[in-house]
């Protein structure tokens, strides 16, 4: 499995790719917005994670220019990874094209589950 991690915190993508190597999984890091959509436009991913506070473009506008894509890659799982815990915060990511969403600081086990409920989910469509 080959995830991109779309996080300004370098120390974030530190955590996160120990987690994801240790389960033997290949993490590809982007350090804001549109570094990961030309990641996306370069490479093959199975999943993304995306923060959503981010300088520049935040993690909503880069996920819908991810969903407006009519190939392949605007279909990519995404799974958002935040901070913010403002009310109907989650909804509003649902809405604009996530999967799902995590708050941070992100659990090891809450990160497996939901990635491997996501890519079940997606397979099924």
């Amino acid at each position: 499995m080959k995830i991109l991690f779309v996080e300004d915190d370098p120390m974030n993508r530190r955590v996160v790719k120990e987690m994801l190597t240790a389960a033997k999984i290949e993490m590809h890091e982007a350090e804001n917005g549109p570094v990961g959509l030309q990641m996306i436009e370069d490479g093959d991913y199975d999943l993304i994670l995306m923060d959503l506070r981010m300088p520049g473009m935040d993690g909503m506008e880069a996920i819908r220019h991810i969903r407006e894509r009519s190939d392949e890659k605007g279909k990519i799982p995404i799974i958002v990874v935040t901070a913010d815990t403002a009310l109907n915060l989650r909804g509003q990511c649902l809405e604009q094209g996530a999967d799902e969403f995590l708050i941070k600081p992100v659990e090891v086990r809450a990160l497996f589950e939901t990635i491997a409920y996501t890519i079940t989910k997606h397979k099924k469509k």
